[in-house]
């Protein structure tokens, strides 16, 4: 775990020598800022309207995390599919383009210890950017009455959302020695296992005559993200869910050690 840790420290150093790190915190920060105060204008909207109306039924089943928080989280997670992988694109892939990587190979470390130390420095970094999104929900608490459950197992479900894809981008950063080709690499995978999958499952079992329900499909659609992020947006915790982000995040790091331990007996 010493090797892990040291490696996690100088990767996480070297993303903030460079402006990437700058680039993409600061932009997280201005789309959280203004998808929140868009939630909080759309939120106020709505309930003047009902004040208005006299729609008092309506106006009391109003609730900050049906109408604001959870729309809020909900867009986060998807902005995640396009500024992480400039986070991730250079974690591996930047050692091969500078000729460290054969250093690196041949030092006394083990493959699992360059595997952890570059996952763990995303891990790190997407921390931080959980912690500024949740910064927003917070302030909610001073003036209002969110509920604690549903809003910290939405916060959960995001930082679990950006440790799963962190895990992805290793594994496409460790494929090639050119950041833009990780890059897009980790955007296109990003977008099939968050977004594509359920509709890539309907139209193949469409034209194939297996029928939709099968244990196949299912199976499928349980790599999609979305179906375990609605959930826990929901206050929904289920081991099913948390088991999916454990596995899914190891298959990646399991494909990220073989790609890299391949390289070593080239």
């Amino acid at each position: 775990m010493r090797h892990v840790a040291t490696i996690a420290s100088r990767e996480l150093r070297s993303l903030f020598v460079s402006p990437v790190a700058y680039v993409v915190l600061t932009l997280w920060s201005v789309i959280a800022g203004t998808f929140f105060l868009a939630s909080l204008y759309g939120f106020h909207e709505q309930q003047f309207r009902l004040q208005q109306l006299q729609m008092l039924d309506r106006l009391e089943t109003m609730n900050l995390n049906d109408q604001l928080i959870e729309p809020f989280i909900g867009s986060m997670w998807v902005i995640v599919l396009f500024l992480l992988p400039a986070v991730t694109m250079g974690l591996v892939a930047s050692e091969k383009a500078n000729g460290t990587d054969e250093l690196l190979l041949t030092s006394p470390i083990s493959i699992w210890d360059i595997v952890l130390g570059k996952f763990l420095a995303g891990v790190e970094f997407v921390t931080i950017m959980t912690a500024i999104a949740g910064f927003f929900p917070a302030l909610l608490f001073f003036y209002g009455d969110p509920e604690l459950g549903r809003t910290l197992s939405g916060m959960l479900c995001l930082w679990l959302v950006s440790v799963t894809y962190v895990a992805v981008g290793v594994f496409a950063s460790s494929v090639t020695r050119n950041q833009l080709v990780a890059f897009i690499f980790t955007f296109v995978l990003l977008l099939i296992l968050g977004m594509m999958l359920p509709f890539i499952v309907d139209i193949s079992m469409s034209g194939s005559g297996v029928p939709s329900e099968s244990a196949v499909a299912e199976v499928i659609r349980w790599m999609a993200t979305g179906s375990h992020v609605d959930r826990m947006l929901q206050g929904l915790i289920d081991t099913s869910d948390l088991a999916y982000y454990g596995v899914a995040s190891a298959i990646f790091l399991l494909l990220s050690k073989t790609v890299i331990e391949s390289a070593r007996w080239r």
